[in-house]
């Protein structure tokens, strides 16, 4: 139960053991498979960009959208407070939690159990990390692209609805004054997340599109004078 005791239930239950130093090993378990595996499988990658790689699975939005697929924040141990203002579904609670639950795996049960619990929560964020252009944070990745493909800077509009104590922000990322991508959620800094991974996958849709189609056309007409030299040659 420890790894899922948050130190506000802690602290209103006379001062229980938490999870922050399970949190602190999970960490450092979690790092060390993520990076073994990210060595392993990108053997011609520079030092610099597997750590961005890295950086897109280890972090504490990538940690809580796990967490939220375990439906963890059901069984974590909150004060009242923290119980009263959302906390079950708090970012930095879930990464917290799910890294205390990473390093009660390997007290318990070793390297290879916890590693195998890595591999079988993290390995699809692993597979699809090498798609964030920046390979740190969605809107990285989005001024990134709007920059190469000359589209300028990316901005968000943000509203926000409810009551004070549970919040929620919807923001829109525009460029150019177009908006590609919307996105929720319980903070304006998750929502703008969203919404700049939804208009990072529609730019670059449309980016890779005109690529495909530009490639196409370039082998159309390398076809086409092959086929005139052919025709040339045997007339």
């Amino acid at each position: 139960m420890r790894a899922l005791t948050h130190r506000s239930y802690a602290y209103e239950n006379g001062g229980l053991p938490t999870n922050e130093r399970l949190e602190f090993l999970g960490d450092s378990v979690l790092g060390l498979v993520v990076t073994d595996t990210l060595y392993r499988t990108h053997p011609d990658l520079p030092e610099g960009q597997l750590a961005k790689l890295r950086a897109a699975v280890v972090n504490s939005r990538a940690l809580a959208e796990v967490g939220r697929g375990l439906d963890l924040g059901a069984f974590i141990r909150l004060g009242r407070g923290e119980e009263g203002t959302g906390g079950r579904d708090k970012a930095s609670i879930l990464a917290d939690t799910l890294e205390a639950v990473i390093g009660a795996v390997y007290l318990d049960q070793g390297l290879d159990a916890a590693s195998e619990l890595v591999h079988r929560l993290f390995d699809p964020l692993i597979e699809k990390s090498s798609n964030l252009g920046a390979g740190l944070d969605w809107k990285t990745s989005l001024q990134e692209l709007t920059a190469i493909e000359g589209l300028g800077v990316p901005e968000y509009l943000v509203t926000e609805t409810g009551p004070d104590h549970e919040k929620t922000f919807t923001a829109a990322a525009r460029v150019g004054g177009v908006s590609y991508g919307t996105g929720t959620g319980r903070s304006k800094k998750e929502a703008e997340q969203q919404a700049a991974e939804s208009a990072w996958r529609a730019i670059k849709a449309a980016a890779d599109e005109r690529a495909k189609a530009a490639t196409e056309a370039e082998q159309a007409v390398a076809q086409a004078a092959e086929d005139d030299d052919t025709s040339s040659a045997t007339a």
